[in-house]
């Protein structure tokens, strides 16, 4: 395996840990400082089965957790004399757009031909939520046919309406089922699907 290969893997090991950290102290409202790690660690090896490099997980884990303490993600309080964690705002919004990356759309043996087509017109003031918006449809797999024009060829109403609860967006964002786009053969090609012709671009 590449040097590349290696640095993706242990980045996205590293971010897989900070969210459930995150999950984790959210979950518990506030945890004891002494408990995240273990915790955490009964997560991981529950959906690991496997108790392999223990002591490997406990520095990962210690690691991360000053990380998102740095970054302000979670901060330590103290409570009836006791140290304890718990996630802050911006540690929420973190925690929120992790799920939302992570987020993966069943895709149907086969497709019934129409396309959906999401529409936003986001005010300038709330460029942050736009550009989180486009990010997010992105990692999803939509295509971009303009800045505030995005393309996927299956169902995904209820993602979309998920997406417009989290960022509060409303009427921002319109949801479209087109029966036939023009010249749509290189989208179709993006995404393998068949021609007009039955076969696959």
């Amino acid at each position: 395996m590449g040097n590349l290969e290696q640095e993706i893997k242990k980045k996205d090991k590293r971010k897989n840990i900070q969210k459930i950290i995150l999950s984790t102290i959210f979950a518990a409202g506030m945890l004891g400082v002494a408990f995240v790690a273990p915790n955490v660690l009964s997560v991981i090896k529950q959906l690991e089965r496997s108790s392999k490099r223990k002591k490997n997980l406990k520095y990962s884990i210690n690691d991360s957790f000053t990380r998102l303490r740095e970054r302000g993600l979670i901060e330590i309080v103290e409570v009836n004399g006791k140290k304890v964690a718990r996630i802050t705002e911006k540690g929420e919004n973190k925690l929120d757009f992790l799920d939302k990356h992570n987020f993966k759309l069943k895709i149907p043996k086969k497709w019934d031909g129409r396309w959906r087509v999401v529409i936003f017109d986001i005010k300038e003031s709330r460029s942050k939520t736009r550009f989180l918006l486009r990010k997010t449809l992105s990692q999803i797999g939509f295509v971009r046919l303009q800045n505030s024009v995005w393309l996927y060829p299956y169902d995904c109403e209820d993602l979309i309406s998920l997406l417009k609860a989290d960022f509060k967006l409303g009427k921002d964002v319109l949801y479209l089922i087109v029966e036939k786009l023009e010249n749509d053969w290189h989208l179709r090609k993006s995404f393998n699907l068949p021609n007009s012709t039955g076969r696959k671009s």
